[in-house]
């Protein structure tokens, strides 16, 4: 705790640090929300305290769970997607995360006044067309105009619901001694897909990001068995993930560099900007905890599934130091990954 308090003392008004998903704001939600409140979960469920992906509601047979989110991305339209498409597969993803089934969205759009009607319809439109596809009802939410210069662009919070079976919800505490790591594809595409745009960076062929709904993926994981929990690297990326695995579970988790799979474009950007492409927010892919009897079944269950075809093993589970991450480089030594700080660029979700 003293780390974090010194974090804390450190700020007198809130930075762009406080929101970009690493160590400070851990520290500051902790502290400003986390200790304060007084009934944090309901019926027992998860809630508050666990900080995970989402929170539950106990009914007799099953378990609702509800998550909530807000998207500012800058820019708003980028290779890939816009703030619409990934408003939509962050609250997928987030339910898929905690093992439930989505079922239903709600979102609140705050626009500036002056704002384009037609790239507004272009982002309500990928809205409709990822729930439809997903066959996630879209029941509900608001619409509210800023005066200009109040607001850059536009915001949207969304609030999703999903249903698990009861006792049988992902939680990041849940890693095992012995456990498999999977991680469903390639590292940091969409925060270099991001960083292209800002930075007017080039290359020969185009990063697009990977925001995508992870619920298939998770779905077919969870057909096998095994799985124990899943989480994906948004802002903090896989160092961040990984870490709050590690430390919620009581466990070190130790990964093999020559798993991990990084395009050529997203390494020669991570080298050229100094960037760790650990640290890089991903919004389509899953870091995946599978009991080893499993692991190899699981993998080829997520194979066939779109957006699922490059997923490995990059990792296990120890029980020795636990809440560290340990990478096993190329060249046969040893680092601690540690979790950032906070993200290398703000506005990334």
């Amino acid at each position: 705790m003293v780390v974090g308090e010194c974090i804390m003392l450190k700020y007198e008004d809130i930075k762009l640090i406080h929101g970009s998903g690493g160590q400070v704001m851990s520290q500051l939600i902790n502290e400003l929300i986390v200790k304060r409140v007084k009934l944090p979960n309901v019926s027992g469920g998860i809630g508050l305290k666990q900080l995970d992906d989402g929170a539950s509601i106990p009914l007799k047979t099953g378990e609702i769970v509800l998550t909530s989110d807000s998207y500012t991305v800058e820019p708003i339209f980028f290779p890939g997607g816009n703030i619409g498409v990934l408003a939509v597969c962050g609250t997928i993803n987030d339910l898929a995360m905690m093992g439930a089934k989505p079922l239903a969205l709600m979102d609140t759009i705050v626009v500036e006044e002056g704002f384009p009607i037609a790239s507004l319809e272009k982002i309500v439109d990928s809205m409709i067309s990822l729930t439809t596809e997903n066959e996630i009802a879209l029941i509900g939410g608001d619409f509210k105009v800023m005066p200009k210069g109040k607001l850059d662009k536009v915001v949207i919070s969304t609030f999703g619901v999903g249903l698990a079976d009861r006792g049988k919800l992902l939680m990041d505490s849940a890693l095992k001694p012995g456990d498999k790591i999977i991680f469903t594809g390639s590292i940091g595409d969409h925060e270099i897909a991001l960083i292209s745009v800002r930075e007017g960076i080039s290359f020969e062929s185009e990063i697009s990001s990977d925001v995508a709904p992870l619920w298939p993926i998770i779905q077919a994981a969870l057909n096998v068995g095994g799985v124990h929990t899943a989480k994906d690297p948004t802002r903090g990326g896989l160092a961040e993930a990984l870490n709050e695995l590690a430390k919620k579970s009581n466990v070190s988790i130790w990964i093999s560099e020559s798993n991990l799979n990084l395009k050529p474009e997203v390494r020669a950007a991570c080298e050229m900007l100094g960037l760790d492409p650990l640290h890089l927010a991903c919004e389509g892919r899953a870091v995946i905890g599978v009991s080893q009897e499993k692991a190899d079944e699981v993998l080829e269950a997520i194979h066939k599934i779109d957006n699922g075809d490059t997923a490995t093993i990059i990792g296990e589970v120890h029980n020795e130091n636990p809440g560290y991450v340990i990478l096993e480089t190329t060249i046969g030594g040893k680092r601690i990954i540690s979790p950032p700080m906070g993200a290398p660029l703000p506005r990334v979700c």
